[in-house]
């Protein structure tokens, strides 16, 4: 990396750490929470910057059209969908769904756990722990520019229905649905660890579709918000594949998940009750209904 470049993060995370930013879809690096949840990128952010300066971003705006009109065919496939997934409130995929919107380390770190078959911690996978921290930043602000163009209300703010983590309510309704920042994170998580372990990279990048699929269960996001947000992860992994210190701690990340395969399974998560749980949300299993 260039030293100009250094310069200018070093200056940004020094100005920004000691800010209070007023509006949620706009801060780049905020203190760690103190409570057990983390809902949105922006207070997920850990005491370092994600890889890529705001300017260096993929535009959403530019990359995305504007979210359904209501009436329109668009619109009535996500009011569609929303009601055949409204029937899962309270089962284990409703459970599941909760869990995946907690954006906070080191629980979220291991989100993908049982789709690559390792535990991901500061200490045994160090590089890979703080890849993961740093493109939540990457990947859920780069949908800030079209959240703020469009505004658009979530489903259950529409709806008044229960959510599955009504803990994260109020920050939701500050923060505008379209495009999901979650969607845009779990594709770019599941891409980076399809890279990092190829045998696995088909249950990687199961996972980041389910990971995605998470927010439509939990009422929080409409569908169309979950596969623009898709869209908006893509963009962030190309751009991310041209940053050299992002280049260089994946480099570091794939030495660590070979040495992390060899130790075996990830401990503490029933990775059975997981994959039964999903199935719900499986396509395959979905068309075969």
């Amino acid at each position: 990396m260039n030293p100009s470049s250094n310069r200018a993060r070093g200056v940004a995370l020094l100005v920004l750490v000691g800010l209070l930013a007023g509006f949620v879809g706009c801060r780049d690096v905020v203190p760690i929470a103190s409570g057990p949840r983390e809902a949105t990128s922006a207070a997920a952010a850990a005491k370092i910057p994600g890889y890529l300066l705001p300017e260096e971003r993929p535009d959403s705006v530019a990359l995305l059209p504007p979210p359904p009109a209501p009436g329109s065919p668009e619109f009535a496939a996500d009011e569609a969908i929303y009601r055949k997934l409204s029937a899962l409130q309270d089962t284990a995929r409703w459970q599941l769904a909760a869990r995946d919107a907690n954006l906070k380390f080191p629980e979220a770190a291991n989100v993908f756990s049982c789709a690559v078959d390792i535990d991901v911690t500061a200490a045994t996978t160090p590089h890979l722990y703080a890849l993961m921290q740093r493109v939540v930043i990457d990947a859920g602000q780069s949908t800030a520019k079209a959240k703020q163009k469009y505004n658009r209300d979530r489903p259950f703010e529409i709806t008044g229905d229960p959510i599955c983590v009504p803990e994260d309510e109020q920050l939701l309704r500050g923060n505008a649905s379209y495009p999901s920042g979650h969607a845009s994170l779990g594709y770019v998580w599941g891409e980076l660890l399809a890279e990092l372990a190829p045998d696995r990279a088909d249950a990687a990048r199961t996972r980041a579709y389910q990971f995605g699929q998470s927010r439509v269960v939990c009422r929080v996001h409409h569908q169309s918000d979950v596969d623009a947000g898709r869209t908006v992860g893509q963009a962030v992994v190309e751009r991310l594949h041209q940053d050299p210190e992002f280049v260089a701690d994946l480099a570091a990340a794939k030495v660590e998940v070979k040495k992390a395969r060899k130790r075996g399974p990830p401990v503490g998560r029933d990775c059975r009750a997981e994959t039964t749980a999903l199935q719900a949300t499986d396509p395959a299993q979905q068309q075969r209904q």
